[in-house]
C-alpha cells in the first residue's frame, strides 16, 4: 500500500541531508522523479539488466527517459 505521501517527503528530506553530508546511498525507488532528484548518479534496470547510467541530472532531460517513465517529452 506504500507510505502516506507526508511521511514520503519527510523519508525524502532525510535522504537528501544524509547524501549532503557525504555518505554514499544506494537509492532504489519506483519514483522515477524523485529518485534522480536526490541521486547524482542513476543506473535505469529493466528485467534485471542495466540498460542505462549517468549523471542523474542528465537522466531527468533525456527523452527516453522522459517518456517511458516520467510520463513526459523532453522540453
Amino acid at each position: 500500500m506504500g507510505l502516506s505521501p507526508l511521511l514520503s517527503k519527510v523519508i525524502y528530506e532525510v535522504i537528501g541531508q544524509i547524501n549532503h553530508s557525504g555518505v554514499t546511498i544506494l537509492l532504489i525507488e519506483q519514483n522515477v522523479r524523485i529518485a534522480l532528484e536526490l541521486a547524482n548518479r542513476a543506473y535505469v534496470v529493466e528485467n534485471g539488466r542495466i540498460v542505462k547510467q549517468g549523471d542523474s541530472k542528465n537522466m531527468l532531460n533525456d527523452q527516453h527517459i522522459r517518456e517511458a517513465y516520467l510520463g513526459t517529452e523532453s522540453a
